[in-house]
């Protein structure tokens, strides 16, 4: 078993599918998962393994209790691989075209109420470098609903004072303008005159808007252990994550009256399908509009 078609395809997935790094990271970790499960069975090739084989696999799969989610994506990133692998006549077959992937259900997505939103804000430390900085993160995943790498990939170039505006490379390097709130730009200015400027201390500007102390680019895992902490020293229960603040976006902007559409190209969704989910919460919003508009209500 040749790991070369492994590099070749995690080139191919980033010259020609111009994947995201998130993306070709899974892909990777996925096959490399199946190689261990391959070398356990003695599967000396791509080509020894069969549909017998590939059910074995989602046996094994299924004992581990992953989520039908994970079990999903696995599936679909051997798929795709093996797709790539009979392009390239490495195999003659591709088992995983009758496997079937798990339905993911309709788990809700978790968001927070505007008020708790707010408590967070109140409770968050604004003073020194790294406090300006923290709060104009938290300001921006709000305000944007990016995700935690598009934040982390944000350069000082990308902003627009002007027209409060931000450059956002998504998934697949695919390109779009969001708008910045009031409160999220202002935040982002204090930082850049104070906070950061203290961050750098006469060393070389960095192209990155977001630094660590060291003034290096701040990492996803950066961005997801500070909030963590800012909610601990909130005192506040609820588990918020980065995407939370991108749920939280997307419910609060429905339930004030924002189109799908819109709402749709502000996240950077392929399709209005990822977007659907956050219908689920404008319930309220329909019911007052119906008691308001009904005469029989």
């Amino acid at each position: 078993m040749s790991e070369e078609w492994t590099k070749t395809f995690i080139r191919y997935l980033q010259i020609e599918r111009n994947a995201s790094v998130h993306t070709v990271e899974n892909y990777r970790k996925d096959i490399d998962d199946f190689i261990r499960f391959m070398k356990e069975y003695e599967l000396d090739s791509y080509a020894d393994v069969s549909y017998g084989e590939v059910r074995a696999y989602l046996s094994v799969l299924h004992k581990r209790e992953y989520a039908r989610k994970t079990v999903s994506r696995k599936v679909s990133a051997l798929r795709s691989f093996y797709r790539y692998l009979l392009r390239e006549e490495a195999v003659k077959e591709n088992p995983f075209v009758l496997a079937s992937i798990p339905k993911g259900g309709h788990r809700l997505p978790t968001f927070l109420y505007e008020e708790e939103v707010e408590a967070l804000f109140k409770h968050i430390e604004t003073s020194g470098s790294l406090g300006e900085r923290n709060k104009a993160i938290i300001e921006l995943l709000y305000a944007t609903g990016i995700r935690v790498s598009e934040c982390a990939g944000v350069n000082v170039s990308d902003l627009d004072t002007e027209l409060s505006t931000l450059l956002i490379r998504g998934k697949g390097n695919k390109e779009r303008y969001v708008p910045v709130g009031s409160f999220a730009m202002e935040a982002i200015e204090t930082y850049i005159k104070s906070g950061r400027k203290d961050i750098i201390n006469g060393k070389e500007n960095p192209e990155a808007l977001f630094l660590n102390y060291k003034g290096g680019r701040l990492t996803t895992k950066s961005i997801r252990t500070m909030l963590k902490k800012v909610v601990n020293d909130a005192s506040m229960s609820a588990r918020i994550s980065p995407h939370v603040f991108r749920h939280s976006f997307a419910t609060h902007m429905l339930n004030s009256g924002a189109d799908l559409r819109s709402v749709q190209e502000l996240l950077g969704h392929s399709g209005l399908s990822s977007t659907q989910v956050y219908t689920h919460v404008t319930k309220d919003r329909l019911k007052e509009t119906y008691q308001r508009s009904h005469p029989r209500a």
